[in-house]
């Protein structure tokens, strides 16, 4: 039992640290039948309509009204005055819509219409230039660069309104229901730890006073069951609000947020493990403890103030996995999300008490050592999570590194290498951690190879350098040097592959990770001048630069003949696949090829 746990949450971890869970923007439908994909976006001004509501003398109200499919980030707003003297207060948005993407984290966005206020000093009424910045992307594929707009602002009392003054009703955080089951499992495992299960029957007897069995035993369960999972759902919303206040969710792609976060819970793991105890204040759970004594059970409020009272008075085993659950849902600035996580939390944890008392204590399982290795699952799950959390921070085959190694800390505790003599049980065990041993291995040789994908340790960093020794890219950031570039092919008489990118781009880093390092697009390659325009600055040149090729912005891959002209029927706009890019590639060559003959 101990062993095969540990297995589990180190496999569910890995899985969620490679964004199995997560979601990205999914390719265009069809975009195969139609090669150029232009006209499946639109303008950044059509994309995203800022707007203003009204004026005050304290206030700005702007709106924006955004395309179906298009989204704006919270994070990328920005606001100044023209002239540069107007005093404004600091941008007010409401809490938006959270969105996973494995390269990138957990952002925040704005669908539909976003109604946002900026704060004015009463002092100054004159009419001024307002200067809003933004940046958005579509659901399809394509990031546009940040834009700025200038929004004339009347004087105070003018009554200038462009639009009707109708508050905007965010989106709802989409709560996936895979996270709500991974939190009640949490809470059914931090049941069977060796601090927690031996004391259910101590619980049942002051809860329930005897009334072991039937519906009465049921009804009291329940009535302590519902109370402290509300109390858990009650702490989740705060967590979840005080996480958007901050918000958390963009102050976390810092190192100065992230490093801390991760500390956390290589500590919170190293209390599971039993190097120490997690306790409250002796200030706190003394006076808890003796509301706890003075509670009389057997009736439904007794039971419901001995639920409230347990909530707080969490034991040693419980309070790491918490604490690192607590901090999660803080990152996710979602209040309704951490509610629902941590209640569903507190009814997987009260499910044991309900069971047992309905039923007896044959539904559930003796004490036994076993319990040890639940508790050590969960120190393992929270160390996963610190590796991931520091995936954000530190290099890609680092990160490989420390997956190889808690993978061989596993393994180890399996007792992997032992030789003495086992059981069959046993040496079945040892095989799946033979097994874990290897994994570590290949993340160790592809991490010194260069490779950082802990799913594919060994695939990915094959195909990359594959890419590299075939064709080397030749990144460029000034509209000068791609001329100069473009005209060098031109006079040697070699077809070009221009891939548009940028940092901030979520599609440039699947094209970069998954397209290009494809065997069907590396075949493809060969003859190819391969240049990369890198706008990840986005001044002036470079924008001038998407407006002559008449780009929204990355990602795009456009394709050259020997003699400079470019196949516009051929390029890609935004997020594509390795099989749309090798047939363009293909009808490339086969074009060329003609012109040749």
């Amino acid at each position: 039992m101990r062993p095969l746990l540990l297995l589990f949450s180190l496999l569910l971890s890995l899985s969620a640290s490679a964004g199995i869970f997560d979601q990205r923007p999914a390719t265009s439908p069809g975009l195969g039948a139609a090669l150029n994909n232009s006209a499946d976006f639109l303008p950044v001004s059509e994309a995203f309509r800022p707007s203003l509501i009204e004026r005050t003398d304290r206030s700005l109200r702007l709106r924006f009204t955004n395309a179906e499919g298009y989204y704006l980030y919270r994070q990328r707003f920005a606001a100044s005055s023209a002239p540069a003297g107007v005093p404004l207060g600091k941008l007010q948005l409401p809490a938006g819509q959270l969105k996973q993407d494995e390269y990138f984290g957990t952002v925040e966005v704005y669908y539909g219409i976003l109604d946002l206020s900026i704060p004015l000093d009463p002092a100054h009424s004159d009419p001024f230039t307002l200067l809003l910045t933004y940046q958005g992307c579509a659901d399809q594929g394509l990031c546009y660069p940040p834009e700025t707009t200038r929004l004339q602002i009347p004087a105070a009392g003018a009554g200038a309104a462009t639009i009707p003054a109708t508050p905007a009703q965010p989106a709802p955080p989409a709560l996936a229901w895979h996270e709500l089951l991974l939190f009640f499992l949490a809470g059914l495992g931090l049941t069977f730890t060796p601090c927690v299960l031996p004391m259910l029957p101590i619980l049942s007897g002051v809860v329930l006073r005897g009334q072991v069995g039937g519906m009465r035993g049921f009804s009291l369960s329940l009535a302590y069951v519902l109370p402290m999972a509300a109390c858990f759902a009650l702490l989740g919303a705060l967590m979840g609000t005080f996480g958007a206040e901050l918000n958390l969710q963009a102050r976390l792609q810092s190192p100065w947020v992230l490093v801390p976060f991760a500390i956390f819970f290589v500590a919170f793991a190293l209390a599971m493990f039993g190097l120490y105890e997690l306790r409250l204040p002796q200030a706190l759970s003394a006076p808890l403890d003796r509301l706890a004594g003075k509670t009389r059970g057997g009736s439904l409020w007794g039971a419901a103030v001995l639920g409230i009272v347990s909530s707080l008075l969490v034991s040693p085993c419980v309070s790491a996995p918490l604490a690192g659950a607590l901090l999660y849902i803080s990152s996710s600035g979602d209040a309704l999300g951490g509610g629902l996580k941590l209640f569903v939390l507190g009814l997987g944890m009260g499910t044991p008490l309900v069971l047992f008392a309905t039923g007896g204590g044959a539904l559930l399982p003796k004490s036994g050592t076993w319990m040890v290795g639940v508790r050590n699952a969960f120190g393992v799950l929270l160390l996963a999570v610190a590796i991931w959390l520091l995936e954000r921070v530190l290099p890609g085959p680092l990160s490989l590194a420390l997956w190889g190694l808690l993978a061989a800390g596993v393994a180890l505790s399996l007792g992997t290498l032992e030789f003495t003599r086992k059981s069959a049980r046993q040496r079945i065990l040892q095989l799946f951690g033979l097994l874990l041993l290897a994994y570590a291995v290949a993340c160790w040789v592809g991490a010194l190879r260069g490779a950082a994908d802990p799913l594919r340790p060994l695939g990915q960093a094959g195909a990359q350098l594959a890419t590299n020794s075939q064709q080397p890219w030749t990144t460029l950031a000034q509209p000068e040097a791609l001329a100069a570039a473009l005209q060098d092919a031109r006079a040697a008489g070699r077809p070009v592959l221009l891939d548009v990118y940028a940092d901030w781009c979520i599609s440039c880093k699947v094209i970069e990770r998954e397209v290009l390092p494809a065997v069907e697009v590396r075949e493809q390659l060969d003859g190819f001048r391969l240049l990369r325009f890198d706008m990840t600055a986005s001044n002036a040149a470079q924008r001038a630069l998407l407006d002559r090729y008449q780009l929204f912005g990355p990602p795009a891959l456009l394709l050259f003949a020997a003699d400079g002209r470019e196949w516009r029927d051929l390029r890609s706009i935004g997020e594509t696949t390795a099989a749309e890019l090798a047939e363009r590639l293909h009808s490339a060559t086969a074009r060329e090829i003609g012109n040749n003959q």
